[in-house]
């Protein structure tokens, strides 16, 4: 397979395959930050992106380095989402129900944000060890450059949308991210383990 129509084609649809637990991610970040401003929001999608476009190389340099260890980490994949995505989205209940409903909720850090694009992005590792596998190394990261851009357009619209409905929901909104949260954490499990 060239540079053509075909790759591109591959490379835009992995990107929104990809980039749907982020975005999922980002609309309970722009519940929970209803009054976020641009700079966060590119922030955000920019680290969303940057794991999205990272993990597929990783995998990538694991299938042309190590290809043993492979098998051991893939096990691990859905457990680590798990783990992140139920500890980060319980905070956030935990948060939605125990905080007044004048109180301001604390805002995103960035080891929480790394975290979560980490743990959305962590899937993306099985897209490095198959579809890039046969890549040549500047193919591999031209697809993941359009992974990353991909998951940034549609990050900024889950922001926007989860922004939007957050000045809503008032006080509610972090109740609702979190569930989102955890559920992402359970679909990627159920998803590792079948």
């Amino acid at each position: 397979m060239g540079y053509g129509f075909e790759f591109f084609t591959t490379a835009v649809l992995l990107g929104i395959a990809l980039a749907m637990d982020a975005f999922s991610v980002s609309l309970a970040g722009g519940l929970k930050e209803p009054s976020m401003r641009k700079g966060r929001m590119f922030e955000i999608a920019g680290v969303f992106a940057f794991f999205q476009a990272l993990m597929p190389l990783l995998g990538w340099i694991l299938v042309h380095t190590i290809v043993t260890s492979f098998h051991a980490f893939e096990k691990a994949i859905p457990w680590i989402a798990l783990i992140v995505l139920a500890f980060v989205g319980g905070k956030m209940l935990w948060e939605g129900f125990h905080r007044e409903e004048d109180e301001k909720a604390p805002a995103m850090t960035f080891a929480v944000l790394i975290a979560q694009g980490i743990a959305t992005s962590i899937d993306a590792l099985s897209v490095g060890f198959t579809v890039f596998e046969e890549y040549d190394p500047p193919k591999a990261l031209i697809a993941a450059l359009i992974i990353a851009s991909v998951t940034m357009v549609i990050c900024i619209g889950g922001l926007l949308i989860g922004r939007k409905l957050g000045t809503k929901l008032g006080g509610k909104a972090s109740i609702l991210g979190g569930i989102i949260l955890i559920a992402i954490g359970i679909e990627i499990f159920i998803k590792g383990m079948i």
